[in-house]
């Protein structure tokens, strides 16, 4: 009896330590951008000891501690790749009853799954395990509406926008949608912003409130990262396309300041190409000509650069080579358009 006792007694403090650096490591990672990033040096340690706590203890409790942690590390430095791998032989341990179906909630496990297939632009199977997924998830928890956004951006990447479109409508009718932080109800304004810009038609949303909603820029983020860069880009682009001079010099300098004092970090390459990108506009006095093939090298390097990690706070609604070739339209359409007016104004005085 002493022996089970002593045993147990082991046991017990081999999971009380492994539960206390996981949740080290939680508090750490829900801070501002720069904790995370401090984290992310900490974690290879973490990471070595949790092990050595499985390979004694090798129960539940510390299976789940170091399971979270790999993913914590593996989000944290953009890993997605790894992700996929990670999640895919969990659920294949699941279901070969290694692993306490009782204990064991699958739903974070797929729900990392389809958020690496996301961030891994695999967006099209990404939606179709997104479908798949989804029923296991209830209407009336928090953990719906994170889903749905992922759900909903997997659909945007793979240029569904009627889906998005309908998956946003789902998040609006849900009774607890207006129960969310306001910081949660913006982002959907920003995704119903974005799928109005792309294809007006698919969205009621009504102009006024749309011309006030880009022109706003909400504090997503302290860090002044995230969505931030979202909604700067999506103001640029709506200038772009009224072709409103004003308000595109305006936007022009608040993308070279924003990129200057929060994209210095080689983790945020994407946004910093792209962004110069967007500048080659103006430079070029809107020629989608010009604009297409002096943006090529900068394009080249965009669809080469990874996705970055979580712990850079990076989020792409519309990836930015999709948002380049709309961006590259506008232009087009610009040109016929002042074409037209061109060709009208001579036959009027003709």
């Amino acid at each position: 009896m002493n022996k089970q006792l002593n045993e147990l007694q082991k046991l017990l403090e081999l999971e009380d330590e492994a539960e206390q650096l996981y949740y080290e490591i939680k508090v750490f990672s829900q801070h501002k951008v720069r904790w995370r990033q401090f984290i992310l040096k900490q974690l290879p340690d973490y990471l070595e000891r949790l092990e050595a706590l499985h390979k004694k203890a090798k129960s539940y409790n510390t299976f789940y501690f170091l399971y979270v942690t790999k993913m914590s590390r593996e989000e944290l430095t953009g890993n997605y790749e790894e992700i996929i791998r990670l999640t895919t032989a969990t659920d294949k341990a699941l279901k070969q009853g290694k692993i306490n179906d009782k204990r064991f909630d699958k739903r974070f496990n797929n729900y990392m799954s389809v958020y690496a297939h996301l961030q891994c632009r695999r967006a099209e199977k990404g939606l179709r395990l997104a479908e798949e997924y989804f029923k296991d998830f209830h209407y009336s928890s928090g953990n719906w509406f994170y889903y749905l956004e992922i759900y909903l951006l997997l659909a945007m990447h793979a240029a569904q926008y009627g889906e998005a479109y309908e998956l946003l409508q789902q998040a609006r009718r849900n009774p607890y949608y207006r129960k969310q932080r306001p910081a949660a109800q913006q982002r959907w304004e920003l995704y119903e912003a974005y799928i109005q810009l792309i294809q007006p038609e698919q969205s009621p949303l009504k102009m006024r409130h749309f011309a006030q909603l880009v022109q706003t820029v909400p504090d997503y983020s302290r860090d002044k990262q995230g969505y931030n860069v979202a909604i700067l880009i999506l103001q640029f682009l709506y200038f772009l396309r009224r072709r409103d001079i004003e308000g595109l010099l305006a936007r022009l300098e608040g993308l070279r300041k924003y990129e200057q004092r929060h994209l210095r970090n080689p983790a945020t390459l994407r946004s910093q190409l792209f962004f110069r990108m967007l500048v080659l506009t103006v430079k070029e006095n809107f020629g989608s000509q010009a604009c297409e093939q002096k943006a090529l090298p900068l394009l080249e390097r965009l669809k080469a650069a990874p996705q970055p990690g979580e712990a850079y706070g990076e989020i792409e609604i519309i990836p930015y080579e999709n948002l380049w070739h709309f961006t590259l339209d506008i232009l087009r359409k610009l040109e016929a358009e002042q074409t037209a007016a061109e060709h009208a104004s001579r036959s009027y005085v003709g």
